[in-house]
């Protein structure tokens, strides 16, 4: 019965061999080369404004200019691809007034789309104009308001910029009297194109109109439009009142006939009604309340706790509103982010932000000290994937806080921040408010890398500081928010300190170590 199993056995197996090796005549060349998503890592135009912007999920890159570039001819100095990675047209002169799709090939072909932002100053004014001017620039209009009372027929002009500043205007209006009755066609010639504007020069309805009010928790935005010239500006009250209270002038801008008013230290969760004035003249007026402040936990730091090697800063039993990249680190060693009790006050705790080598040997990573308000979600084999952002919708102004900091030399680099080793380390520090409809994702993988963009159009207000030196005792510092529209509303708030300004690429100072604690936000100027 034994020899019987054996022979069974042996049977069976030699059937499979023969079963294999007919099936392994008529395999196909069909396997899969690796999948390896190629980008593009860097890329340097002339003329430039400011860095690219790469994104890799969308296979985009987006170039910034200032007025002088010609964006019809841009001229590429230098560019990185993804190693082992070809493109299939030249990028030594490209022409970017419209977005260029490439093919970058790895196996397969993926394909980008480059495009280019341009920042040109573009104005008209004139004598006895009402409101600003709104400039078309797709469809190459400009329309403005003049007084009803003011002759249409002999409008002076104060200044009128259409093109860049190597552009040439024919006719060049500037400082003329013109006649507005009808539209005027002005020819722009700029690299020896000509491109046509129609200017309209219409009566204003009215000589003096509010706007509108972008009210916050301490602070009201007031806009307003009446004749250049005058005496144009504000007044509001409580809603409970009948007294009108005149917003000082020093509160106020102007830009031609349109005005601007920040108006301050109001009470949160408060009914105002605020209006327009032009000397004797008096404008609608808009009713508004201002919102609550909202909250954000653990700005002291105090709250940590640790769950095996991994110290959270929130406590135990309480629900996470920050994060660290300890999750990641603690694949190859300890929490480069914890508490210390060496705080400005000599109690409690605050954050200790450490940049080490993390791993055995030469084999490992540089990992940044970092905290930030968000969550980590995974680790894709020694890089992190993060959602950046925690719901909130107040307006601060200004984040304010204590630290100190050892600015270590740099020691460690990806290939693209080689050049930076042995240079300082940079500590930052930053803060900004968003309209995302959920977190931000953050992926540090080069494969399909995305990061923080500052200047990405769903970020309503960002400030920053950074610092390349040590600061030895508790220091205070303050992070101004410059808002690039008063009227949005918040979403998301994003705070992040690091030890390692380029901690995202795997670079920065084994040893700079950043120290935070006492944040606070400010709602008011």
């Amino acid at each position: 019965m034994a020899i019987y199993k054996i022979n069974n056995i042996l049977f069976r197996f030699a059937l499979f061999l023969v079963v294999g090796l007919a099936g392994m005549s008529c395999i196909e060349n069909d396997i899969p080369y690796p999948h390896v998503e190629p980008l593009f890592e860097s890329i340097v135009a002339k003329y430039q404004s400011k860095s690219a912007v790469i994104d890799a999920s969308k296979r985009t890159v987006t170039l910034f200019f200032d007025e002088t570039a010609d964006i019809a001819n841009v001229e590429i100095s230098s560019y990185t691809l993804t190693e082992g990675a070809t493109i299939d047209s030249s990028l030594s002169k490209i022409d970017l007034s419209v977005p260029k799709e490439v093919v970058i090939t790895l196996y397969y072909d993926y394909r980008w789309t480059i495009s280019a932002q341009q920042t040109v100053e573009r104005y008209f004014s004139f004598a006895s104009q009402v409101g600003s001017t709104t400039i078309d620039v797709p469809g190459r209009r400009v329309v403005a308001y003049i007084s009803s009372d003011q002759d249409i027929t002999k409008v002076k002009v104060n200044s009128i910029k259409l093109g860049g500043s190597r552009s040439v205007m024919n006719p060049n209006l500037n400082d003329v009297v013109a006649d507005f009755s009808s539209p005027i066609n002005v020819d722009v010639t700029e690299y020896g194109r000509t491109n046509q504007w129609t200017i309209y020069v219409e009566p204003a309805e009215t000589s003096v109109r509010t706007d509108r009010v972008d009210a916050w928790e301490n602070v009201a935005w007031l806009y307003g439009t009446a004749q250049e010239g005058k005496n144009n500006g504000f007044e509001y009250r409580l809603s409970s009142s009948s007294d009108w209270i005149t917003v000082p002038t020093n509160w106020i801008t102007h830009k031609g006939g349109s005005f601007t008013g920040r108006l301050l230290h109001l009470a949160p969760n408060t009914s105002y009604v605020a209006r327009a004035v032009s000397d004797d003249d008096i404008a609608n007026e808009i009713e508004f309340t201002t919102g609550a402040i909202p909250s954000v936990p653990n700005l002291s730091f105090d709250d940590w706790h640790q769950d095996g090697k991994i110290w959270n800063p929130w406590p135990a039993s309480g629900t996470s509103f920050w994060d660290t990249g300890n999750k990641g680190t603690t694949t190859l060693g300890n929490s480069n982010s914890y508490p210390t009790t060496d705080t400005p006050s000599g109690s409690g705790y605050a954050a200790c932000l450490e940049t080490k080598f993390v791993g055995i040997g030469i084999v490992g990573k540089l990992a940044a000290g970092n905290i930030f308000t968000g969550q980590y979600m995974r680790t894709d084999g020694t890089n992190g994937v993060l959602n950046f952002g925690r719901e909130f919708s107040g307006h601060p102004t200004c984040l304010k806080g204590k630290m100190k900091y050892i600015c270590a030399t740099i020691s460690h680099s990806n290939n693209e921040y080689t050049h930076l080793k042995g240079q300082p380390d940079t500590a930052s520090i930053y803060v900004a408010l968003a309209d995302w409809d959920n977190p931000f994702e953050i992926r540090t993988n080069p494969a399909n890398r995305q990061l923080f963009n500052p200047n990405a159009p769903e970020i309503i207000a960002y400030g920053e500081l950074y610092f390349g030196s040590s600061v030895d005792n508790w220091s205070d510092f303050e992070i101004p928010l410059k808002y690039n529209d008063t009227s949005r509303k918040p979403r998301y708030i994003v705070i992040v300190g690091s030890a390692s300004k380029y901690g995202d690429f795997f670079t920065g100072g084994d040893g700079s170590c950043l120290w935070l604690d006492d944040l606070s936000l400010i709602y008011d100027y």
